[in-house]
């Protein structure tokens, strides 16, 4: 189990995990980037290597992946 959590733990950083959980509440791009002062590029940056992580297709399926590993909260 603690290796279970160590693993959760460091699936996402500190900002993937910042950026998707404004995903899930709904968030754009744009309002995503204002609100942790990055650009838009740096949220899209950041959106795509949890796809490549998670080999998933798109950003839907990544906040579906995230949720079942408990990742995220709806």
């Amino acid at each position: 189990m603690a290796d279970e959590q160590t693993h959760h733990q460091q699936l996402l950083t500190k900002r993937e995990r910042e950026v998707f959980e404004r995903l899930v509440q709904g968030k754009s791009t744009k309002e995503i980037a204002e609100a942790l002062f990055i650009s838009q590029k740096t949220v899209r940056n950041h959106i795509s290597n949890v796809i490549l992580k998670l080999g998933v297709k798109g950003r839907s399926q990544a906040v579906v992946h995230l949720i079942r590993l408990g990742e995220l909260e709806l």
